[in-house]
């Protein structure tokens, strides 16, 4: 073979080998290779649904159980609850709602004052998440003409009364301690005049039931009040007075 032809070789060889070194080189530094684009949108496809379907998942936790537009002060709102009394309330009353309280304005907004360990405040929605399944009722007065502003803003002030005080669990309808339904039914009266249900005493109720029996021994001994003035959520709930505006 000739030099010049053998010369030609070498530097067409050489060409071949400066092009496939080159290679590598350019994929290393970004250039796009086979399969990187389908890899390259399936990680923006996984983005753009991350992005996507997070607010929708934040937003429906989020989500109010009761709407609050569906709410105004004044309203009592009543719930099942987990207490150690509680199947004893709902045996003794024949009713399966345990618990209430009254709906007022604190701090610009409309939370439940209620009566439980210490008599409080609590915030609306957390209030019904307390309750079992988070189930609730909530009623307002037939004719809301009574609850004026002046009478709102008193029940809010009377609520500094009450607030603070321990729950009674002897159900005494004095102002030492005070438990669920005396609130609600004492600041309307106080505050409105109106009296959600009539009052009425220990011997109204079934006190049959063992378990009712128990809590009577556990709280009374041998001395139950039966005369005592007393009213319960659900003599409160049954007011001709009221009306259910939202439930779940």
């Amino acid at each position: 073979m000739s030099p010049i032809l053998r010369t030609g070789r070498l530097i067409l060889l050489a060409l071949l080998l400066s092009v496939l070194v080159s290679q590598p080189a350019l994929a290393k530094n970004g250039t796009q290779t086979e399969g990187q684009p389908a890899k390259s949108a399936q990680s923006a496809k996984s983005a753009r649904a991350t992005k996507s379907t997070r607010p929708a998942r934040t937003a429906q936790q989020e989500a109010p159980i009761l709407a609050p537009e569906k709410v105004r002060e004044g309203d009592v709102i009543f719930q099942i609850t987990t207490s150690p009394q509680s199947k004893a309330i709902q045996m003794a009353t024949g009713s399966r709602y345990t618990h209430c309280g009254i709906v007022l304005k604190k701090d610009g907004e409309l939370q439940v004052f209620e009566a439980i360990r210490t008599v409080g405040w609590a915030p609306l929605q957390e209030w019904i998440k307390r309750g079992v399944n988070r189930h609730y009722v909530l009623m307002r007065l037939r004719d809301t003409a009574p609850l004026t502003p002046a009478a709102l803003a008193a029940m809010r002030k009377d609520t500094q009364t009450f607030n603070g005080l321990g729950y009674d669990i002897f159900f005494q309808w004095d102002d030492a301690e005070i438990y669920c339904s005396e609130l609600v039914w004492k600041l309307y009266k106080r505050n409105a005049n109106l009296e959600l249900g009539p009052l009425r005493t220990f011997r109204d109720y079934n006190l049959n039931h063992g378990e009712v029996q128990r809590i009577a021994r556990e709280r009374f001994g041998k001395d139950i009040p039966l005369d005592s003035q007393v009213t319960a959520p659900s003599d409160i709930m049954d007011s001709d007075l009221l009306e259910v505006v939202a439930k779940n």
